[in-house]
This record gives C-alpha cells, structure tokens and sequence, in this order.
C-alpha cells in the first residue's frame, strides 16, 4: 500500500458537503482534514502498489460534486516517531 495526501479546493461552502461524501464513498481515504489556507481540505488515501495514482484523483476525487481543484502529494518512506528519552 501507498499513501498519497491530496489538498483539495471547494466551491464556496461546500467543503463539508465534499467531506462527508468523500467519507461515504471512498474506501481508500484514511483520515480527511479541514484546513485554512489555499485549500479547503487535505486527504490522506492508501492505494495499492499497482493503482494509478493520476486515474485515482481524477475519478475518485475530482469528480466529487463540490470540488473544485486539487493537488497531489505523492509519497515515498514513512518515518515513526518516538518518545524522546
């Protein structure tokens, strides 16, 4: 599995509307914020090895009603934290 994040922008008032649907018909999102700045939410979605990424966002996501742009993280090692002794 990879983790990719994506940002993504909302017509005016829609970010909850966008963030619901998404949690109710993306099984590969594993958490959705909301966030201030140039875009209304950032999400973090598994995808297997194989899956392609760019067909991904543009089906999955894009085409969410309410969205309006989106930018796409892709990622490479994940990094744990631990308690500093």
């Amino acid at each position: 599995m990879r983790a990719i994040f994506v940002q993504i922008k909302c017509d005016m008032g829609q970010a909850y509307r966008v963030a619901r649907e998404a949690a109710d018909t993306i099984p590969e999102m594993s958490e959705l914020f909301s966030t201030s700045g140039q875009y209304d939410l950032l999400g973090k979605f598994y995808l297997d090895n194989g899956q392609d990424i760019g067909l991904f966002v543009t089906e999955r996501v894009q085409t969410l009603p309410g969205v309006k742009d989106t930018y796409t993280l892709i990622t490479f090692n994940a990094f744990g934290g631990g308690s500093a002794a």
